[in-house]
């Protein structure tokens, strides 16, 4: 049986080989240093599965539980890990003579990705000669501000990098 979620697979009633084990019940109370068989048969008299909670202990850890509901436990913790979402930080770059139409699409991508909640980088480069049109790029990031009004805000102001002009934008909360 293959583990998908990485975890190591716990030995459940006749997989434990050991000959004693310090038996824990449904509780969390102490049973003591209890014979494997006869823990076993606790755990089936009481309806439940005797789980190795700690094998590198001397004697190992067993505890009295429901492996299956156990099992669904920890898969729906991982699954909820899993699914959380983290902010990333996207980067849309313009050129100081972006069409209208361009302009308005990656306007409206900056919008999904802070509605999504990442912040967006916003870099206007500029090549050769067109860093003597940089009212340009202010224009761009201009119109970009009055864009995002509604969806995020400004983290850190538009400023000079070389021959890039940056901004950050960060999701409304």
């Amino acid at each position: 049986m293959r583990n998908i979620t990485k975890q190591p697979v716990a030995r459940v009633n006749t997989a434990i080989k050991v000959s004693h084990v310090r038996l824990i019940d449904a509780e969390g109370g102490q049973l003591g240093i209890v014979d494997t068989r006869r823990a076993i048969e606790i755990a089936t008299e009481q309806g439940f599965d005797l789980v190795e909670v700690s094998p590198n202990t001397d004697p190992p850890v067993c505890r009295l539980m429901d492996y299956g509901k156990f099992k669904y436990q920890q898969s729906k913790k991982l699954h909820k890990k899993k699914s959380q979402h983290t902010a990333q930080t996207k980067e849309i770059k313009f050129r100081p003579f972006t069409g209208d139409h361009d302009f308005s699409v990656k306007l409206r991508h900056i919008n999904e990705f802070l509605d999504k909640g990442n912040k967006v980088k916003i870099t206007v480069v500029f090549r050769g000669r067109e860093l003597q049109f940089r009212e340009h790029g202010d224009r761009i990031i201009q119109k970009i501000t009055d864009g995002i009004t509604e969806h995020g805000s400004i983290e850190s102001e538009m400023r000079m990098e070389g021959r890039n002009q940056i901004m950050m934008l960060a999701p409304k909360k």
